[in-house]
């Protein structure tokens, strides 16, 4: 299904939020880990070398999920084989030190002082990472130097990210050590998502990107160095770190196998190889890798196959040997369950569906045809056709900030925003007396290449125009390409989350956030996501997100549908795959442990 995702790794409660990625569905998040099946003591007579398959459900766009365009969750799945970080989650979405990467260390709580240390990790041509891919590391994730107004008529954002600036919004520019391996962060205020402010996703190569901005290593160091600090009322031409930002941008986008060997490197245990358009991404093991997890197989080619089905036949055929589909009916479980020598793990992922309204669309600019709509979406019904013959228990999700799993913070939200009371039942006499005898169109943006997404398009559209809508089909297997043009006025698509942090808040619902591509945008909600971020208590910060959560509802941002339903197959003649991980990596969490028995 496609599904973009929330940035960040790292461990927090289950209730946090971070940065999320798209799907086909996109992705969101915090919840549990039901295992169901695993392959029990997967390590037996495991063996170094060899070649593993995967189905993923979408194409492979580029080796920088981090920015806009590309931050799809084949991408991030990529990312986590060939990135590197100071930190790994866990399944229970816990946080740990990667110290074969590099230590951090919290020297003082105010102000919030962080000192980060690299051990000696490299890139896969050798080159050391070091100062200036720190620097320019920071200067993404911070927004330093942006400078864009509101309206984004003036000033520029140097660097199209797909999560948020507020982790490192309020840091000064990095202090170093004599040799550059040491960064020291200060922040002009509290941050709860500190501990994951470093998102591997965002690491490039700075040595690539100087190359590509047409300067040396050593020039990019001192444009970073000497940026000016961004401000919207008095913006600045700085064409240089423009230059910088363009490369950072557009040059890791392929989706073949590029001429140019140097978008390819990696500072993980794996190393793309070869990309075949709109068919498979392949991985080879990184020889120059000197970190901690260094992969046991020799290749991994992920294997893009959008239909359940035909990822079905090809894991019983042994085409691929580990299966993940983005959404999971009824025929699918049936059918896997039917192969011999697979193991099944089921749990539930920290991602949901939902339809959103564009607030920049000419239909929805106003309030009442965006309620109108709402209430003519069949959530119950698509819920019962498509998730109850998986999740017996499963119910419409109510809350566009926490999913079902997540327990008392989702029961806290939904007593709160009314979601039930506004769109617990489809209303079409109520559409019908909002729009007044009005007709208007509403063009829908969706991937038609997954089944449920058709589905799920279909019965809304059958509603609607029950109420007298007028509904357009813009189905497209490249619609995450066209989510952030905003030329339609809904779109189906599902977010699924890293598992900690708060960036969706910021990403999502914040004026002008990374992936709030319907222009959503809320004064009140832009003040509690700021205050919520800077919050400490997790108590009181989910009352804040919950807050945030009640005027979404009232604004008619959209409609949460479901909290998605995990699955993974996998041939049991591949050991390391026995952990259910919820969030956006997905099976990927621990790859450096697969191998073939």
């Amino acid at each position: 299904m496609g599904k973009y995702t929330f940035k960040g790794k790292a461990a927090v409660s289950v209730a946090a939020i971070a940065a999320l990625t798209l799907t086909g569905c996109a992705s969101v998040g915090g919840g549990g880990n039901d295992s169901n099946g695993g392959g029990g003591d997967s390590s037996a007579s495991a063996q170094s070398g060899g070649v593993v398959n995967v189905a993923e459900t979408n194409k492979f766009s580029g080796a920088n999920p981090g920015y806009t365009k590309t931050n799809l969750d084949i991408n991030g799945h990529v990312a986590e084989m060939t990135r590197e970080g100071f930190i790994t989650v866990d399944p229970e979405q816990k946080i740990h030190p990667n110290e074969g990467f590099g230590t951090y260390k919290k020297t003082s709580d105010d102000p919030l002082t962080v000192e980060y240390t690299l051990k000696d990790p490299q890139w896969s041509d050798g080159n050391k990472i070091d100062k200036a891919d720190l620097m320019l590391w920071w200067s993404v994730l911070s927004g330093y130097a942006n400078d864009a107004s509101e309206d984004g008529k003036a000033g520029k954002d140097y660097f199209s990210i797909a999560g948020s600036t507020d982790i490192l919004g309020s840091t000064d520019k990095p202090e170093f050590s004599e040799d550059g391996k040491t960064m020291t962060v200060t922040w002009g205020k509290q941050n709860a998502d500190w501990e994951i402010a470093f998102d591997e996703n965002y690491l490039m190569p700075a040595h690539v990107v100087a190359k590509k901005a047409g300067m040396s290593e050593d020039e990019l160091l001192k444009v970073l160095e000497n940026q000016k600090k961004g401000d919207p009322k008095n913006p600045q031409k700085q064409p240089e770190l423009e230059k910088i930002g363009k490369a950072w941008d557009t040059s890791f986008n392929f989706t073949s196998t590029p001429d140019d060997k140097d978008v390819l490197l990696s500072s993980g245990p794996y190393k793309i190889d070869n990309v075949v358009e709109n068919n498979s991404v392949t991985l080879k093991k990184n020889e120059n890798y000197n970190g901690s997890m260094p992969g046991k197989l020799d290749e991994i080619t992920l294997r893009t196959i959008g239909d359940a089905t035909a990822q079905i036949q090809a894991l019983r055929n042994g085409e691929v040997d580990i299966m993940q589909p983005n959404n999971v009916n009824k025929d699918t479980m049936d059918q896997v369950k039917q192969i011999e020598n697979v193991n099944v793990q089921q749990g539930d992922q920290l991602a949901y569906d939902h339809v959103d309204l564009n607030f920049g669309s000419d239909t929805f600019k106003d309030k009442e045809t965006r309620e109108a709509f709402l209430k003519t979406i069949p959530r119950q019904q698509i819920l019962d056709q498509l998730v109850k013959p998986v999740k017996e228990d499963a119910e419409v999700l109510n809350s566009q900030m926490f999913v079902s799993s997540q327990g008392e913070p989702y029961t806290k939200a939904v007593e709160k925003n009314d979601a039930k009371k506004l769109y617990g039942d489809v209303d079409i006499d109520g559409a019908k007396k909002l729009l007044d005898g009005k007709t208007p169109t509403v063009r829908i943006l969706y991937n038609n290449g997954n089944p449920q997404r058709v589905d799920t398009f279909q019965l809304i559209k059958e509603s609607a125009e029950k109420a007298g809508f007028k509904v357009e089909d813009l189905g497209d297997p490249n619609w995450s390409e066209k989510l952030a043009d905003g030329d339609y006025d809904a779109s189906l698509y599902g977010w699924v989350s890293p598992g900690v942090g708060t960036e969706m808040l910021s990403q999502i619902f914040k004026t002008g956030g990374g992936g709030n591509y319907n222009e959503y945008s809320n004064a009140d909600v832009d003040k509690l996501v700021d205050e919520a971020r800077a919050n400490l208590d997790e108590s009181s910060r989910n009352d804040q997100i919950a807050e945030v959560d009640k005027h979404t509802f009232e604004d008619a941002y959209g409609l949460p549908l479901f909290q998605s339903v995990g699955y993974v197959a996998t041939s049991d003649k591949i050991a390391g795959v026995d952990q259910y991980q919820p969030n956006q990596t997905g099976v990927f969490w621990n790859v450096s442990e697969w191998s073939r028995k």
